[in-house]
């Protein structure tokens, strides 16, 4: 917690020294200009929301789910991990213990959401690899491309590495870990890891429910671009569709990269700020985009936190 403190403090000031020198007056009036795109963005974001929580539905394989049940759970996932310092673990745990009070056993849980960050990191992968190869054939600068295509091998090679250590058993290694602590610490329940790399193989044989939340994680991915166009045209910036393409994926791959900041402040400016510079927008209007997702994201974790707070206040209140 106090290392997410610490990001956190970091990258607020990368942030305000970002605004500082690019003009937070100039800044602001983009923003205010942008305003009445807030809605129609949360809307398109209620879409995201929708698509991951139903790929998350089949990634867990629950015989006769609940999809506003999955939705309320990954829409408070989605919170805790943009709006506090849990380095984007902390909403999957939270996730997990929503839907183990909910009847799902913890093996399954634990496994159906390993699954699932797994299947979303590899569909950013994806979605990234799309966005480079539309900018490869456009006309600009491409002295990026050396860095990029570091990035992207680095990526895939840790990709590569997670799929090939679920597979050759290093939840085993969790699972037995988890035992000895159980027997050290008697107090401490370990029912949530028992048994969870045998889950994940079962789950991972239904290739029908991976294929299918494959396919929403990118249907998920690219209503970004969406976002990223329309907030770009009520800023000022009219661009089509291949430039929003390249903005969206390079600054959400910048702001992955920043997970170890609390909603990678500053990181995600940055990485705006260098798409956007590819094709001639100012800094100001790029700072100006990320910021219009901040509010977003700010009205959306906010709401999210308090449905989390008013979750768990039911749950003792019937005890």
């Amino acid at each position: 917690m106090r290392f997410g403190l610490i990001a956190l403090g970091i990258g607020a000031a990368v942030v305000t020294a970002l605004v500082g020198w690019f003009g937070a007056a100039a800044i602001g009036r983009e923003v205010l200009q942008a305003a009445w795109v807030i809605p129609p963005i949360l809307a398109l974001h209620a879409f995201q929301l929708w698509f991951s929580a139903i790929a998350w539905r089949a990634a867990i394989g629950e015989a006769r789910p609940k999809v506003n049940r999955y939705l309320r759970i990954r829409w408070i996932r989605e919170a805790v991990n943009s709006m506090l310092p849990v380095a984007q673990l902390g909403g999957n745990l939270v996730g997990i213990r929503l839907l183990m009070q909910r009847g799902i056993s913890g093996p399954q849980a634990s496994a159906g959401t390993i699954i699932d960050v797994t299947i979303e990191a590899i569909t950013q992968f994806l979605f990234t690899a799309a966005g480079i190869a539309i900018l490869t054939m456009m006309s600009v600068d491409h002295s990026w491309a050396p860095w990029i295509q570091g990035g992207m091998i680095a990526m895939g090679a840790g990709l590569i590495g997670l799929v090939v250590a679920q597979r050759v058993g290093a939840l085993r290694a969790i699972e037995w870990l988890a035992e000895r602590l159980g027997r050290l610490f008697p107090t401490v329940s370990v029912d949530v890891v028992r048994g969870l790399h045998g889950e994940l193989l079962r789950l991972q044989k239904d290739r029908a429910a991976l294929l299918q939340a494959t396919g929403l994680h990118l249907l998920a991915w690219l209503l970004g671009v969406a976002e990223t166009w329309i907030a770009l045209y009520a800023i000022g910036i009219p661009c089509g569709w291949q430039e929003a393409m390249v903005i969206e994926t390079m600054g959400m791959a910048a702001r992955s990269a920043g997970f170890v900041v609390p909603g990678a402040l500053g990181v995600q400016e940055a990485g705006f700020i260098l798409a956007g510079g590819l094709f001639g927008i100012a800094p100001d209007a790029s700072i100006a985009l990320s910021m219009v997702k901040r509010v977003r994201e700010l009205i959306v974790g906010i709401a999210g936190l308090l449905a989390w707070q008013f979750s768990e206040g039911k749950r003792l209140l019937r005890r």
